[in-house]
């Protein structure tokens, strides 16, 4: 949050403080106005004005600040700095780059009312213009490029509140962000850097319906429940059943351009590691530093709360900037119960009415604003893009019907529940198949089947229907045991423990199942139907169901994801799988 275009316009003065919650009187503020409370000048947001009474929330620890400070207003909305710079760095809740501070303070260590422009304004950009004078320009439109990373080129733009006209004066060469890089006919004048209020989304001309799948080479995600580029998805479930290391398979291997990770509220080691761990990652599909093409922001649990509920809306600001220049962008929100849970302390504190366990009335409705910003977008210079919200939720012991997992589970069209069975018997990813669905695998079907395999469908059907038995058949095996049941049921759980243990486990630790393509995911599938199929024929013609499971080439289903020439290696499983089964009989 810069404040080098902020002036202050009126002083207030401090009447109460309540934790994050300070009132003021006789500040002249509007709602939303970013504000400087007492003699540190700590950063707050209006939220209620009422008569000449302001309520502010303070994102510091308003700690030893009390009744008479002054409050200053800068006439300003929340915004975030927009520009070359933002990819390869680390933020708070409030676009604070937490490095400079560091820098600053000479200390890990922040001192209250410490403050850095989101960007540099001192770093100077290579800018190449991609219009000429006499070029006619509008709202939006791409006036030059800028090697921000060395993967992401940075499309400087019109700013969306600019009226466009025609270029007078364009230069290539070297600029600060400040720096006038184009001259209109009409007097604007266009710099690398814009700013946007946090909590008003970027126009747009149309929101398309997505039809191309946000590959996340997690079998279970692709295969079964996928989502589209420019979805919206959940991770729910309890402590330690795995959404953070998802989400993290998500952020590394996703086939997004762009990916905006919000740690919220999480544990101050959990961010520990995605801080540790992201610099040093290769991204797998252009070799280069994963930072490279990643902006991460920061806000732990023991941070303050306000700037916790500022941090998804500082994080899909940033991405739907990058979406305008035409790319996909992928938004982990981790989690989204603790965007809440800082909703419900703030609005404790302001003696509103609670909902449903004590969550403020409005609770879905700003999950919606959140999750409503996420899609697949015509642009307003032309270009399309994408903005996919991953939202990670951690209901308390697990239970989805609180009140944040059903509102959300009411927005988002696809589903990933975690189970804590599952991770208790090591089954990675936990997620539960008879629990979770997508809504956008009729959409991306024709995809699959153009980029993959034209019975795409049909092989992810039939797994979803073997699974589905296996079900309702282990149910009577707690009863009466495995071997009371017929013997073509018995080949049923043997079918669906291949698809348990060699399709939907993925080992996140090893460096080839880490992350597996569509099309290896497909040969694996049709891989266990072979066996599926020839199986239940060497039934049929009276082979013992023991003879038809102890062939030597089964287990070896189970080691497919592990290969790295597995074209081969499927090739010459599903011979052995056949010839010996049909050797039987």
């Amino acid at each position: 949050m810069s404040q080098t275009a902020q002036t202050v316009r009126e002083d207030g003065i401090i009447s109460s403080v309540s934790g994050p919650v300070v009132t003021a009187r006789d500040l002249d503020a509007r709602m939303n106005d970013v504000v400087y409370v007492g003699d540190e000048g700590l950063m707050g947001e209006v939220i209620e004005i009422e008569g000449d009474t302001t309520t502010i929330q303070v994102y510091e620890e308003t700690s030893g600040i009390s009744p008479g400070e002054p409050v200053e207003s800068t006439g300003e909305p929340l915004s975030v700095d927009l520009g070359p710079g933002l990819l390869d760095t680390i933020y708070d809740g409030v676009q604070r780059p937490l490095d400079v501070l560091e820098d600053k303070m000479g200390s890990p260590y922040l001192d209250r009312g410490v403050d850095a422009p989101g960007i540099e304004l001192d770093k100077e950009w290579e800018f190449e213009p991609e219009v000429e004078e006499g070029d006619v320009v509008e709202t939006g439109d791409v006036v030059g490029i800028v090697e921000e990373t060395v993967t992401i080129d940075h499309k400087v733009m019109v700013p969306p509140d600019y009226e466009g006209g025609e270029v007078v004066a364009v230069e290539s060469g070297s600029f600060t962000v400040d720096e006038t890089v184009v001259e209109l006919d009409n007097g604007e004048e266009v710099q690398m850097r814009q700013e946007w209020p946090v909590r008003e989304a970027r126009p747009t001309v149309e929101k398309k319906t997505p039809r191309t799948p946000l590959v996340s080479g997690q079998r279970i995600l692709d295969g079964l429940f996928p989502i589209a580029k420019g979805g919206t998805a959940a991770i729910p479930g309890p402590f330690g059943s795995g959404k953070t290391v998802t989400q993290h398979q998500l952020a590394k291997y996703a086939d997004a351009d762009i990916i905006i990770y919000v740690g919220c509220g999480e544990r101050g080691n959990e961010m520990t590691e995605v801080i540790d761990d992201f610099p040093e990652l290769e991204d797998p599909s252009t070799g280069n530093p994963l930072m490279a093409r990643t902006s991460l922001i920061a806000n732990t649990s023991n941070m303050p709360v306000a700037a916790r509920e500022s941090c998804v809306y500082t994080g899909i600001t940033i991405a739907e900037f990058y979406r305008d220049m035409g790319y996909d962008v992928a938004l982990m929100a981790d989690s989204t119960s603790r965007w809440a849970e800082a909703m419900r302390e703030i609005s404790s504190r302001l003696e509103e009415m609670p909902g449903e366990e004590g969550y403020p009335a409005y609770l879905a409705a700003r999950l919606s604003q959140f999750y409503e910003r996420a899609g697949y977008f015509e642009n307003v210079n032309g270009t399309e893009g994408s903005v996919s919200a991953i939202g990670a939720v951690s209901p308390p012991g697990g239970d989805f019907s609180e009140p944040v997992t059903q509102n959300t589970l009411r927005i988002v069209k696809t589903f990933w529940a975690l189970d804590a069975d599952l991770a208790e018997r090591r089954h990675f990813p936990s997620i539960n198949w008879n629990e979770s669905y997508s809504l956008y695998k009729d959409q991306l079907d024709p995809w699959f089947q153009d980029e993959v395999a034209d019975d795409w469908p049909e092989k992810r059907q039939w797994a979803v229907d073997v699974l589905d038995e296996e079900t309702e058949l282990q149910e009577i095996v707690q009863l009466v045991g495995k071997d009371a049941l017929p013997e073509d049921q018995q080949l049923t759980l043997e079918v669906a423990r291949y698809l348990r243990e060699a399709y939907l486990q993925q080992n996140a630790f090893h460096p080839v199942d880490t992350y597996c393509p569509p099309e290896k995911t497909y040969l694996m599938l049709t891989t266990i139907q072979t066996f599926n199929d020839e199986a239940f024929d060497a039934l049929e013609a009276g082979v013992p169901v023991d003879e038809i499971i102890d062939i030597d080439a089964a287990p070896n289903i189970n080691r497919i994801g592990v290969q790295e020439d597995y074209e081969e290696y499927v090739d010459e499983l599903k011979s052995e799988i056949t010839e010996q089964l049909r050797s039987l009989y």
